[in-house]
């Protein structure tokens, strides 16, 4: 719906233009968004200044793009001082407003000065007698003020001053970029102790904290590292925080492709980005996946604990093989009794598809590492040998199977090991052992470097 108001001045008429008639919001990882907001805005002949309303109250101004047709952008502004209690205050010292009591009395006067802040605010007043009147803001119900004062105003308003060769309405498409849209991903897999599949679902969760709503947007997700340029001298406007709502949203879901070197997620439908709003919505239909649990030594990640992962390939023939945006992975585990249990969170990087993907759990309680140094040697000025021993205790009522993982360095050579061992890096190798239940295995291996 589109509003105007214009107010007649010897040089400029002004416009208030309001409401889009197509607007589309691309959101991007890193608190980032771009909005389309397209509008039939009626332009008189000539110099004329126009207030479009309903921007983002988080936009970097120096983004925008204007486009119309026979329409010259001569000059912008962006206006920010929005309405609230505390600006109405200050705005009307030295002007005449009335306060009425707790009791139902009417004061009337100038107001000299103010304090809102805390509970022991106050106000005072000069009445039309001279004398003076402190009031504690505790005390007042309601505060009348004339009107609004000027300079402040009721939404972030950009405001142009245009040169158009011709009068009427013109199609006016305006994109800019804003702060206060985020997204991310989040994945639910619910496991189980034997070798079915674990079940898979993803959301989309969308926070608008921008100052602004979108209503019937077209919306796009973008996944993907976008290179930005940081101003750290630049100070974002701040926008009140309210409490978030919580919708899900279910229905025509995303349709991906990929965009440059990222990938793009389009929304099937239109929808409503409210301002203060969290909204979920389903990024793909559940799946079934075939886990693999991993079992980790690593004594520089925790020197006493074995870590658990589970790992599954991101592929068709194991019901995904799409491109897996960055999130938050939640792993379920089912009991026998029916019901699921929380057993741990891990983030994920973006994630092509015919990759694998591996999700940290948390800690094994029933197998307990134990590595030491047994022997050091110099062999000459610029070699030496280190002996190492990893002993691994299974607690566990069935057999496991723990990667030890170590850390080397230099020019280095594995002399002799109890295991076969692999070289994952220059600066990395890996042993498999295969420990039985309720048994301890020992692996040693000589380390050479030069």
């Amino acid at each position: 719906m589109k509003h105007t108001l214009i107010l007649t001045s010897l040089l400029l008429s002004f416009t208030v233009i309001a409401g889009a008639t197509d607007v589309s919001v691309t959101v991007y990882n890193d608190n980032l968004a771009l909005v389309r907001d397209v509008r039939d805005v009626v332009y008189e002949r000539g110099r004329s200044e126009i207030r479009f309303t309903d921007v983002s109250g988080q936009i970097d101004a120096t983004s925008v793009h204007f486009a119309a047709d026979g329409v010259s952008l001569l000059e912008q502004n962006f206006d920010y001082d929005l309405v609230s209690p505390d600006k109405l205050t200050y705005k009307y010292i030295d002007r005449e407003i009335e306060v009425i009591g707790e009791n139902g009395e009417l004061s009337s006067g100038t107001l000299l000065t103010a304090s809102t802040g805390g509970s022991s605010g106050y106000i005072v007043l000069r009445r039309r007698d001279g004398s003076l009147r402190n009031m504690l803001l505790k005390s007042i119900t309601e505060i009348r003020y004339p009107e609004l004062p000027e300079g402040l105003i009721t939404r972030p308003t950009l405001k142009w001053l245009v040169d158009t060769e011709s009068a009427g309405s013109k199609r006016t498409e305006v994109s800019y970029l804003t702060g206060g849209l985020s997204w991310r991903a989040d994945y639910v897999l619910v496991t189980s102790d034997d070798d079915v599949p674990a079940d898979l679902s993803a959301w989309v969760t969308i926070n608008n904290t921008c100052g602004t709503s979108y209503q019937d947007a077209k919306l796009k997700l973008m996944a993907g590292d976008v290179n930005r340029v940081r101003d750290y001298g630049k100070q974002r406007v701040k926008v009140p925080t309210a409490h978030f709502l919580m919708e899900t949203d279910a229905g025509a879901g995303f349709e991906e492709k990929s965009f440059f070197e990222y990938h793009l997620y389009t929304l099937q439908r239109p929808t409503d980005l409210l301002d203060q709003q969290t909204k979920q919505v389903s990024l793909f239909p559940n799946t079934s996946v075939r886990t693999k649990r991993i079992y980790e030594y690593d004594w520089r990640r925790r020197n006493d604990r074995v870590g658990v992962s589970l790992e599954f390939a991101n592929t068709e023939e194991n019901g995904l093989g799409i491109p897996l945006p960055a999130g938050r992975f939640r792993i379920y585990q089912r009991d026998d009794d029916g019901s699921q249990e929380f057993v741990g969170e891990d983030n994920i990087d973006h994630t092509p598809k015919k990759e694998d993907l591996r999700v940290r759990v948390g800690d094994a309680f029933d197998i307990v590492p134990e590595r030491s140094e047994k022997d050091y040697r110099r062999i000459t000025q610029q070699v030496m040998e280190r002996d190492y021993e990893v002993k691994i205790r299974n607690r566990k009522e069935e057999a496991v199977t723990v990667v030890v993982v170590d850390h080397v360095y230099g020019d280095w050579t594995v002399m002799q090991a109890s295991h076969e061992h692999r070289k994952v890096s220059a600066r990395k190798i890996e042993f498999d052992l295969d420990v039985a239940a309720d048994q301890e295995v020992v692996l040693t291996y000589t380390v050479r470097y030069r």
